[in-house]
């Protein structure tokens, strides 16, 4: 009986972090939560837990934009050893995409430890959501005119240090850079592709460096069977988002992190 009750609690874990971390209301935010509402904790071995749901959502981002993956590869290798200007915009995502991962990055390693410990407890995501909520609120009417071939350097950065901000539980990483993106004239389209690219190696950084800290014990199952269902409702939270992204319809998200962040401070 014990062992179905921490398959289950896995399965939902696996599951809700899958659903909320490609939308914009904090899927780190929400995991604190259900573990602390519902009295769900996870053993010891949460560390591995969080970096294996990571990429079960890292895989998901990959399967759905896997063509502009390759276009952007290849046009790059192409721009690098023939220097055509043909390709020389898909060249300069790519490097924008290396500018914007600097700032998580470098904020990532020196203070996470830190960030973590200082919003520590369920009262500041609540206010983290109201944030989120705010930003959301404020960018939901917004179309933007640049697109791929109009970004620059100082845009890869405001972003980049949006997504270092999103590091503080409660703050969403997609929204935190969605907004961003938005806020400086990004269409929306452009917008959702720079933030969920911009994800793939931040994501993959933070694996690499937290691989050998793994460790599933006598959680193989459990953690096997999660991480499917994070793979499978990252896939179809993030195809879900994008459909909404397209209509412009943030304003939603945005009720609903006002909702659960007034929630979280009035039970607190």
């Amino acid at each position: 009986m014990e062992e179905l009750i921490t398959l289950i609690k896995y399965a939902f874990l696996g599951a809700l972090q899958g659903f909320t971390e490609p939308i914009p209301i904090s899927s780190s935010g929400h995991l604190v939560l259900a573990q602390e509402l519902f009295g769900i904790s996870i053993s010891e071995n949460d560390f591995s837990f969080e970096v294996l749901m990571n990429f079960a959502s890292l895989l998901a981002v990959v399967l759905i934009y896997r063509k502009d993956l390759i276009r952007l590869m290849e046009n790059g290798r192409k721009y690098v050893t023939k220097r055509d200007s043909v390709y020389k915009n898909d060249f300069m995502f790519i490097v924008y995409l290396i500018i914007g991962t600097i700032p998580a990055g470098v904020v990532g390693l020196l203070f996470e430890d830190r960030i973590s410990a200082t919003f520590r407890g369920i009262a500041p995501i609540g206010v983290a959501l109201l944030v989120t909520g705010l930003a959301l609120w404020l960018i939901r009417n917004l179309k933007g005119r640049k697109s791929d071939r109009n970004l620059t350097i100082r845009d890869a950065l405001i972003v980049g240090c949006a997504q270092a901000i999103a590091l503080i539980p409660g703050i969403s990483r997609s929204g935190a850079t969605i907004v961003a993106a938005m806020g400086i004239g990004m269409k929306r389209e452009t917008a959702l592709r720079y933030s969920f690219l911009l994800y793939i190696p931040v994501s993959l950084g933070t694996i690499l460096i937290k691989i050998n800290d793994i460790d599933f014990g006598d959680l193989l199952i459990p953690y096997i069977i999660a991480f499917i269902l994070s793979l499978i409702f990252s896939y179809f939270s993030l195809k879900w988002f994008m459909g909404i992204m397209e209509r412009g319809n943030l304003k939603y998200f945005a009720y609903y992190c006002f909702a659960i962040g007034c929630l979280i401070l009035f039970i607190t």
